[in-house]
């Protein structure tokens, strides 16, 4: 950026400085011209006063010469004394004086310069008196050029520096961001870049870089505590199978082994299902596309209630509740609330389909002790189960709400738990499929 203002400054210096220069030369030339007009006056004055001398005194760098009727030199500059006549140009008929710029001059053959004709009428033929100055050069002088290049340095020096600086400044905070985020590692997440006072892009680049290492920051302690709680639940059933299987083999002879198998059968049903629900989570996490097809919200409860269950189902179901969705992960979806609440349910279950607002509203509501609202968010992280789930549910995996959640999000839908009368109201809402 300051190579680029030095340069747009210099180019700029350039353009102002041509039209400086010509405007000065133009002002210089008619200047200039004006006193080789007036010096060629002055001699006519004398021609006519009848008082000129034989030799004149010229402008400085200029040079007159007089020639009479017989084409004579009878009075010069000192600096053309001796010289043939310098110009044969005369003015028109029309005309006494002419001034103009003439080039390859006898007395000046490497020159051009502003020559000044004026005609004297006198009693035995024309006169002409020649006034000789140089012209201007392009540069007018050394010192406007010295000026002008001088101020144009200094501007641009001066354009390049506070550029420089602007920029520094600008780009500090950026610096102070990067040298922090380089520091931030794995293992030290709690801190936060620098954000700087100025409320402009730089301070929204720092918030929002913030704002990525708390949920990073979050992401990385729920991976954690996921892999903490993951190997806590699969410990588990492994240590069981474990001592089973050693208590028999100590005791062979006196061992069940029957009931020793179904308890291994039971312990290896829930490691399977922890990892069942670990696979589908990974998939979710990982964001493997499903299907997209026509879903009839009403039509999967039926098809998810039809089978007997330990709690009485109530549906209350609107026809033609359509969404766009992947069928086995709603179903998986489905199953998971219906199986959370029948393990809480004292009686009854009641499944509502209705459009809400246009979209999609699937209600699961238990008539069980409940939620609180303080644990309403508790029970969707991975591996969580209350007390009252713990007590009732042993077996429980803690990954099914979880599951449920994340299936929601993936069809850009939402599932939270509502305020009900009794019980806990689970509410999953979903955009309606486009006709």
């Amino acid at each position: 950026m300051t190579l680029f203002a030095s340069i747009t400054i210099a180019a700029l210096c350039l353009v102002v400085n041509t039209f400086v220069l010509v405007a000065v030369r133009q002002t210089a030339e008619e200047y200039r011209a004006n006193e080789v007009v007036t010096a060629a006056l002055r001699v006519v004055h004398l021609i006519k006063r009848g008082t000129l001398p034989s030799t004149i005194a010229p402008e400085p760098g200029g040079a007159i010469q007089v020639i009479n009727s017989a084409g004579q030199v009878v009075s010069a500059s000192p600096n053309l004394k001796g010289q043939p006549r310098i110009s044969h140009t005369t003015p028109s008929a029309d005309n006494s004086g002419n001034t103009q710029v003439e080039c390859d001059l006898a007395t000046y053959p490497a020159d051009c310069m502003i020559v000044s004709t004026f005609r004297v009428y006198e009693p035995d033929g024309d006169w002409y008196v020649y006034t000789v100055g140089p012209i201007v050069p392009w540069y007018v002088h050394p010192a406007v050029l010295a000026f002008l290049i001088g101020i144009s340095i200094a501007l641009v020096m001066f354009v390049a520096f506070g550029t420089w600086k602007v920029v520094a400044n600008t780009l500090a905070p950026v610096d102070a961001i990067r040298a922090k985020l380089a520091d931030i590692t794995a293992n030290d997440l709690g801190q936060r870049v620098p954000v700087p006072a100025t409320h402009d892009e730089i301070h929204a680049l720092a918030m929002t870089a913030n704002q990525t290492l708390d949920r990073l920051q979050d992401a990385v302690e729920q991976q954690r505590r996921f892999a903490s709680d993951a190997s806590h639940d699969l410990r588990s059933p492994i240590t069981a199978m474990r001592a089973q299987v050693e208590e028999a083999l100590l005791y062979p002879d006196s061992a069940n082994w029957p009931r020793t198998a179904e308890a291994i059968v039971g312990s290896l049903d829930r490691l399977q299902a922890i990892v069942t629900d670990l696979l589908t989570l990974a998939k979710l996490d990982a964001g493997a596309a499903g299907a997209k097809e026509a879903v009839d919200l009403a039509d999967l409860v039926v098809a998810e209630t039809v089978r007997t269950r330990v709690r009485k189902i109530v549906t209350s179901l609107d026809p033609d509740v359509v969404v766009t969705g992947d069928r086995l992960r709603l179903s998986r979806l489905l199953v998971n609330l219906i199986d959370n609440a029948e393990r809480h349910a004292e009686r009854t279950i009641t499944i509502t389909v209705r459009r809400q607002d246009g979209r999609a509203v699937l209600e699961v509501v238990d008539d069980g002790a409940g939620i609180a609202p303080e644990q309403r968010e508790v029970v969707f992280r991975r591996f969580t189960r209350l007390d009252a789930s713990r007590n009732r549910d042993a077996g429980g995996t803690g990954l099914g709400l979880p599951i449920a959640r994340e299936i929601a999000v993936s069809h850009h839908g939402t599932l939270s738990i509502e305020d009900s009368d009794r019980g806990a109201r689970f509410v999953l809402s979903l955009p309606l499929r486009e006709p």
